[in-house]
């Protein structure tokens, strides 16, 4: 019986020792792609960077655009845990939250501080859908799947729920709450313009008020259709 228990000992720290590799390699990829950007960045750069060799750079994670996409992802995330953004602490946070209101300020958080992280790997990535076809496919993916998560997401709720207002189609909604999250917006106004996050999230929130919701109700409004439901 000892046998087996030393045989997963091993397999168990041969993964965790991979995983710090792979780890270690991204870390080091997103980092010279912020500073130097795609095209001017080389696997060869990456893997002294990372400390391991070529062929490591690629057995372990692949090439340019799948090290790219990892640095994205693992900075989205803040980790390399298999779980969906929904199930994270930040969005979890939004989606859980009852009063649209108060949902729409998280979200202006969220994003904010992930934007933080993550801008300036997406300005890599646009810049290598210039000149990459693989990465110009990956661009056009997370475009997509970016508005799809504000037609699904915030914008579904609004209209469920009745904030949105009555002049604001559900499409125009989706339109400015995908430019709101794009991280080159984040970019052009804390990075090129020098705000700070916090001025950029409330900037956020308040544009999202004004554009897109029916005013707050006040409280005694609010009281009163709490007790009408009881």
């Amino acid at each position: 019986m000892a046998q087996p228990r030393k045989r997963s000992y091993n397999s168990d720290l041969r993964d965790q020792q991979a995983r710090a590799t792979r780890r270690q390699i991204v870390t080091a990829a997103g980092e010279l792609f912020v500073a130097k950007g795609f095209a001017a960045t080389t696997v060869d750069e990456i893997a002294a960077a990372a400390g391991v060799s070529r062929k490591t750079v690629f057995t372990a994670v692949g090439g340019k655009v799948q090290l790219l996409k990892l640095a994205y992802d693992f900075a989205m995330a803040q980790d390399d845990e298999p779980l969906t953004m929904a199930e994270r602490p930040g969005l979890a946070d939004v989606i859980a939250e009852p009063d649209d209101y108060r949902a729409t300020e998280l979200w202006a958080e969220f994003i904010t501080d992930a934007a933080g992280r993550i801008s300036g790997l997406y300005l890599a990535l646009r810049g290598a859908a210039e000149v990459d076809a693989e990465a110009h496919e990956l661009h056009q993916r997370w475009e997509r799947e970016r508005r799809e998560a504000m037609e699904h997401g915030p914008v579904v709720r609004y209209v469920a729920n009745g904030t949105l207002r009555d002049t604001v189609t559900p499409a125009e909604a989706t339109d400015i709450m995908w430019l709101l999250v794009t991280p080159s917006t984040y970019h052009s106004f804390v990075v090129d313009q020098g705000w700070s996050p916090a001025r950029f999230a409330e900037w956020v929130r308040d544009t999202v008020y004004l554009q897109l919701l029916k005013p707050r109700p006040s409280r005694a409004a609010v009281r009163a259709k709490r007790a009408a439901k009881r």
